[in-house]
Protein backbone atom coordinates (compact mmCIF):
# COMPACT_ATOMS: atom_id res chain seq x y z
CA UNK A 1 0.00 0.00 0.00
CA UNK A 2 1.48 3.44 -0.70
CA UNK A 3 -0.32 6.69 -0.58
CA UNK A 4 0.80 9.95 -2.43
CA UNK A 5 -0.22 13.63 -2.11
CA UNK A 6 0.96 16.75 -3.72
CA UNK A 7 -1.86 19.57 -3.65
CA UNK A 8 -0.10 21.82 -5.52
CA UNK A 9 0.41 19.17 -8.59
CA UNK A 10 -2.92 17.15 -8.28
CA UNK A 11 -5.17 19.62 -6.02
CA UNK A 12 -6.71 18.55 -2.96
CA UNK A 13 -6.55 14.61 -3.50
CA UNK A 14 -5.21 11.59 -1.92
CA UNK A 15 -4.49 8.86 -3.68
CA UNK A 16 -4.05 5.37 -2.19
CA UNK A 17 -2.76 2.83 -4.10
CA UNK A 18 -2.94 -0.88 -2.71
CA UNK A 19 -2.10 -2.63 -5.99
CA UNK A 20 0.69 -0.63 -7.56
CA UNK A 21 1.44 -0.97 -11.09
CA UNK A 22 -1.38 -2.30 -12.28
CA UNK A 23 -2.16 -3.10 -16.01
CA UNK A 24 -5.55 -3.38 -17.45
CA UNK A 25 -8.63 -1.87 -17.56
CA UNK A 26 -10.54 -0.06 -14.42
CA UNK A 27 -13.63 1.42 -13.48
CA UNK A 28 -14.49 3.51 -10.69
CA UNK A 29 -16.99 3.85 -8.01
CA UNK A 30 -17.86 6.93 -6.32
CA UNK A 31 -19.68 7.50 -2.87
CA UNK A 32 -19.02 10.87 -1.77
CA UNK A 33 -16.02 12.36 -1.46
CA UNK A 34 -14.33 8.93 -2.36
CA UNK A 35 -13.80 6.87 -5.61
CA UNK A 36 -13.01 3.08 -5.25
CA UNK A 37 -11.17 2.37 -8.33
CA UNK A 38 -11.10 -1.70 -9.09
CA UNK A 39 -10.20 -4.46 -12.11
CA UNK A 40 -12.68 -4.53 -14.88
CA UNK A 41 -11.62 -8.26 -14.93
CA UNK A 42 -11.37 -9.41 -11.75
CA UNK A 43 -12.75 -6.95 -9.49
CA UNK A 44 -9.96 -6.17 -7.38
CA UNK A 45 -9.91 -2.91 -5.56
CA UNK A 46 -7.03 -1.30 -6.67
CA UNK A 47 -6.88 1.86 -4.82
CA UNK A 48 -9.08 5.17 -3.82
CA UNK A 49 -8.68 8.56 -4.43
CA UNK A 50 -10.03 10.65 -1.63
CA UNK A 51 -11.14 14.36 -2.72
CA UNK A 52 -11.39 17.50 -0.94
CA UNK A 53 -8.83 15.43 1.38
CA UNK A 54 -7.69 18.28 3.92
CA UNK A 55 -11.29 17.79 5.31
CA UNK A 56 -10.74 14.68 6.73
CA UNK A 57 -7.01 14.47 7.22
CA UNK A 58 -3.76 16.51 7.99
CA UNK A 59 -0.98 15.70 5.40
CA UNK A 60 2.08 17.88 5.17
CA UNK A 61 4.09 15.47 3.13
CA UNK A 62 4.55 16.43 -0.56
CA UNK A 63 4.73 13.22 -2.56
CA UNK A 64 4.40 9.75 -0.74
CA UNK A 65 2.53 10.11 2.63
CA UNK A 66 4.47 8.35 5.45
CA UNK A 67 2.02 5.63 6.74
CA UNK A 68 1.41 4.19 10.07
CA UNK A 69 -1.22 2.75 12.21
CA UNK A 70 -3.00 5.54 12.95
CA UNK A 71 -2.97 7.41 9.85
CA UNK A 72 -4.49 3.96 7.99
CA UNK A 73 -7.28 4.26 10.96
CA UNK A 74 -7.97 7.57 10.03
CA UNK A 75 -8.08 6.31 6.13
CA UNK A 76 -10.13 4.11 6.76
CA UNK A 77 -12.96 6.16 8.99
CA UNK A 78 -12.72 8.51 5.62
CA UNK A 79 -13.91 5.44 3.81
CA UNK A 80 -16.54 4.74 6.40
CA UNK A 81 -17.99 7.90 6.77
CA UNK A 82 -18.41 8.37 3.03
CA UNK A 83 -20.57 4.79 2.69
CA UNK A 84 -17.56 2.18 2.05
CA UNK A 85 -17.55 -0.62 4.57
CA UNK A 86 -14.31 -1.96 3.34
CA UNK A 87 -11.13 -1.74 5.42
CA UNK A 88 -7.74 -1.69 4.27
CA UNK A 89 -5.06 -3.67 5.67
CA UNK A 90 -1.77 -2.98 5.44
CA UNK A 91 1.91 -4.33 6.33
CA UNK A 92 4.06 -1.47 8.06
CA UNK A 93 7.37 -3.41 8.25
CA UNK A 94 10.38 -1.70 6.88
CA UNK A 95 10.56 -1.83 3.26
CA UNK A 96 14.14 -0.84 2.90
CA UNK A 97 16.63 -2.99 5.08
CA UNK A 98 19.77 -4.69 5.65
CA UNK A 99 20.21 -8.30 3.44
CA UNK A 100 23.39 -10.81 3.60
CA UNK A 101 23.84 -12.21 0.55
CA UNK A 102 23.57 -16.10 1.26
CA UNK A 103 24.72 -17.26 -1.96
CA UNK A 104 25.40 -16.03 -5.58
CA UNK A 105 24.55 -18.08 -8.66
CA UNK A 106 25.22 -17.40 -12.31
CA UNK A 107 22.06 -16.62 -14.23
CA UNK A 108 20.87 -19.88 -16.25
CA UNK A 109 19.72 -17.74 -18.99
CA UNK A 110 21.46 -14.31 -18.87
CA UNK A 111 25.48 -13.80 -18.80
CA UNK A 112 25.29 -10.68 -17.05
CA UNK A 113 22.42 -11.32 -13.52
CA UNK A 114 23.49 -13.42 -10.83
CA UNK A 115 20.36 -15.15 -8.79
CA UNK A 116 21.25 -14.35 -4.86
CA UNK A 117 19.68 -15.91 -1.91
CA UNK A 118 19.89 -12.84 0.39
CA UNK A 119 18.99 -13.07 3.97
CA UNK A 120 16.53 -9.64 5.10
CA UNK A 121 16.20 -11.05 8.50
CA UNK A 122 12.65 -12.97 8.81
CA UNK A 123 12.86 -14.42 5.68
CA UNK A 124 15.33 -15.13 2.70
CA UNK A 125 14.51 -13.78 -0.88
CA UNK A 126 15.48 -14.88 -3.96
CA UNK A 127 16.81 -11.62 -6.15
CA UNK A 128 18.02 -10.99 -9.57
CA UNK A 129 20.91 -8.74 -9.32
CA UNK A 130 22.78 -7.51 -12.46
CA UNK A 131 25.43 -5.51 -10.29
CA UNK A 132 28.83 -6.12 -11.24
CA UNK A 133 30.28 -6.58 -8.02
CA UNK A 134 27.71 -8.16 -6.25
CA UNK A 135 28.62 -11.33 -4.30
CA UNK A 136 28.04 -14.02 -1.40
CA UNK A 137 28.86 -12.69 2.28
CA UNK A 138 27.96 -9.42 1.62
CA UNK A 139 25.57 -6.77 3.76
CA UNK A 140 23.19 -4.91 1.42
CA UNK A 141 19.98 -2.61 0.93
CA UNK A 142 17.24 -4.58 -0.39
CA UNK A 143 14.11 -2.78 -1.68
CA UNK A 144 11.61 -5.13 -0.40
CA UNK A 145 8.07 -5.87 -2.65
CA UNK A 146 6.05 -2.56 -2.03
CA UNK A 147 8.92 -0.15 -1.57
CA UNK A 148 8.92 2.88 -3.70
CA UNK A 149 12.51 3.86 -5.14
CA UNK A 150 13.44 7.79 -4.74
CA UNK A 151 12.74 7.49 -9.23
CA UNK A 152 8.91 6.40 -8.10
CA UNK A 153 9.59 3.14 -8.97
CA UNK A 154 7.68 0.68 -7.09
CA UNK A 155 9.25 -2.45 -6.30
CA UNK A 156 7.46 -5.70 -7.33
CA UNK A 157 7.49 -9.16 -7.54
CA UNK A 158 9.19 -9.97 -11.08
CA UNK A 159 10.65 -12.70 -13.60
CA UNK A 160 13.46 -12.19 -15.25
CA UNK A 161 14.54 -14.08 -17.73
CA UNK A 162 12.53 -17.10 -16.70
CA UNK A 163 14.13 -16.61 -12.96
CA UNK A 164 11.39 -15.36 -10.05
CA UNK A 165 13.15 -12.24 -8.02
CA UNK A 166 10.97 -10.64 -5.42
CA UNK A 167 12.91 -7.40 -4.34
CA UNK A 168 16.30 -5.34 -5.52
CA UNK A 169 19.99 -5.18 -3.95
CA UNK A 170 20.09 -1.34 -4.13
CA UNK A 171 23.21 0.84 -5.24
CA UNK A 172 23.95 4.01 -3.84
CA UNK A 173 22.79 6.06 -6.40
CA UNK A 174 19.43 3.76 -6.58
CA UNK A 175 18.84 4.63 -3.18
CA UNK A 176 19.52 8.66 -3.73
CA UNK A 177 22.44 8.75 -1.54
CA UNK A 178 24.94 11.77 -1.50
CA UNK A 179 27.97 11.66 -3.02
CA UNK A 180 26.78 8.24 -4.84
CA UNK A 181 29.56 6.87 -7.09
CA UNK A 182 28.25 7.22 -10.85
CA UNK A 183 29.44 3.56 -11.81
CA UNK A 184 27.56 0.47 -11.99
CA UNK A 185 27.45 -1.58 -8.31
CA UNK A 186 25.66 -2.30 -5.67
CA UNK A 187 26.17 -0.69 -2.10
CA UNK A 188 27.94 -3.04 0.01
CA UNK A 189 27.46 -1.90 3.63
CA UNK A 190 30.05 -2.85 6.71
CA UNK A 191 29.78 -4.74 9.31
CA UNK A 192 28.24 -2.84 11.74
CA UNK A 193 24.59 -3.23 10.28
CA UNK A 194 22.50 -5.88 11.51
CA UNK A 195 21.00 -8.12 9.00
CA UNK A 196 16.82 -7.18 8.75
CA UNK A 197 17.51 -4.03 10.57
CA UNK A 198 15.66 -0.96 8.37
CA UNK A 199 17.92 1.18 6.23
CA UNK A 200 17.31 4.66 6.66
CA UNK A 201 19.47 6.70 3.92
Amino acid sequence: MNVFYNKEGIGDTLIISIVPGFEGKTSFERKGNVALIKSDETGETLGYNVFAASEYINVTENGQVDMNKDRLEEINQILKQNGFDTKIKADFTPKFVVGFVESKEKHPNADKLSVCKVNVGEETLQIVCGAPNVDQNQKVVVAKVGAVMPSGMVIKDAELRGIPSSGMICSAKELNLPNAPQEKGILVLDDHYQVGQAFNS
